[in-house]
């Protein structure tokens, strides 16, 4: 049987991912042996999509793309303003368990980088736009996380995130993928075996996304022990955050004044959260946080069945004009 082809691929993505889920839930109850060596495998595999998603645009435009000074603006607005203000409206209500609550603070303060760019193309938004502020995004929360969990939890638990593992993070999931990225593209420019290269990695965008999805659930589903009540818990809020957000970005897109494109970028920026990078750092938490790496995952799996959602409602939200 012919393997599908990756315009095929790209046309049934969302149903990959949900596939790719549902097997790494499947693989994670049957084979919980397999967790903590797949544990091993998440940066490698989204190192990998990383670098596939910044090889799609030329440095050259990701340059003009930075000097985009509203979109940036939005942006920086929706994520550190608007979010943590959503936030600190849920937090009182959330499950009154330690990592539960840090495991949501983690993932609900920091801003997508990585699939939100692919959902976003898939409703008419401006992915490029998304793409050249990531390194942004990310430097941007390097920066603000620490002093969010300070003001919502106080400087006990706050210290016990340590900043380390979030700068290895930016250096191996973000200046390592973009450099080489960069340098493929270089390489391409000059030489007919570079352009072929880069059109195959290109074609690799989807399965990286499914592997990444796959290895992530897979290696956290034997963590939920006897959790699984707390963990069910933070599912209504991450559902209310979804759909706070769609409305909220809205209204932050239109204070901007921003054209359709960029404007339903910024609805996908606010509500899609970083669950797939952050996942490293509430790793490496103590032992009597760990469930807070499950919260963590939990919010991926609410947030690709959202995001189908989205998909459908943001062109409603924002018609071409």
């Amino acid at each position: 049987m012919p393997l599908p082809s990756a315009s095929g691929l790209e046309r049934h993505q969302v149903a990959v991912y949900l596939a790719a889920l549902v097997a790494g839930a499947l693989l994670g109850w049957i084979a919980p042996g397999a967790g903590p060596g797949l544990e091993h495998a998440i940066n490698p595999v989204l190192a990998a999509l990383l670098y596939v998603t910044f090889l799609q645009v030329p440095a050259a435009e990701l340059a003009r793309s930075l000097r985009a000074g509203r979109f940036l603006g939005a942006a920086l607005v929706v994520n550190f303003a608007v979010v943590p203000l959503v936030v600190a409206a849920l937090f009182a209500f959330l499950p009154d368990d330690r990592a539960v609550r840090l495991g949501v603070l983690l993932v609900l303060l920091t801003p997508c980088v990585d699939y939100v760019i692919a959902f976003s193309g898939l409703a008419g938004g401006s992915s490029r736009r998304l793409l050249a502020a990531t390194p942004l995004l990310l430097l941007a929360q390097l920066v603000l996380l620490p002093g969010y969990l300070l003001l919502f939890l106080g400087p006990e638990l706050a210290e016990v995130v340590e900043v380390g593992p979030f700068l290895e993070a930016f250096v191996v999931l973000i200046v390592l993928p973009l450099a080489l990225a960069w340098l493929t593209q270089g390489w391409a420019a000059r030489r007919p075996a570079g352009r072929r290269t880069a059109d195959a990695l290109g074609t690799a965008m989807v399965p990286l996304m499914a592997a990444t999805l796959f290895t992530v659930v897979a290696s956290q589903v034997p963590e939920l022990g006897g959790g699984l009540a707390d963990v069910a818990g933070v599912v209504p809020f991450y559902v209310l955050f979804l759909v706070v957000m769609a409305f909220a970005g809205l209204g932050v897109a239109r204070l901007f004044r921003l054209a359709v494109p960029e404007a339903r970028a910024i609805v996908f920026t606010g509500a899609t959260r970083n669950s797939l990078v952050v996942l490293p750092l509430a790793l490496a938490l103590p032992d009597a946080l760990a469930l807070a790496a499950v919260v963590v995952v939990t919010q991926t799996l609410v947030e690709v069945v959202g995001m189908v959602a989205y998909v459908r409602a943001v062109p409603r939200l924002l018609p071409d004009r």
